[in-house]
């Protein structure tokens, strides 16, 4: 399911918090898209009324929430330090 939202097709938004985040840390949406392509999803958690999924990799972590089939927003994201 996750990979759909992020495939063809499918629409991926950034929150400002997101975006912030991840100028701190020299991330572009490049970066944040490959790690959800190929990185491990764990669990989601349930918080602030949504089903959240860490995404990461050895180098960079990524929090997305899915809203339908073919949409995600990422909530924030950081390099590995």
């Amino acid at each position: 399911m996750l990979r759909n939202a992020i495939g063809p097709g499918g629409e991926l938004t950034f929150t400002t918090h997101a975006r912030q985040e991840m100028a701190k840390d020299g991330l572009e949406s490049t970066d944040v898209t490959n790690v959800l392509r190929g990185g491990i999803v764990n669990e989601p958690e349930w918080e602030n009324g949504a089903w959240r999924y860490r995404v990461w990799t050895q180098k960079i972590a990524v929090i997305v929430e899915l809203r339908g089939d073919k949409s995600a927003v990422v909530v924030t994201a950081w390099r590995a330090k």
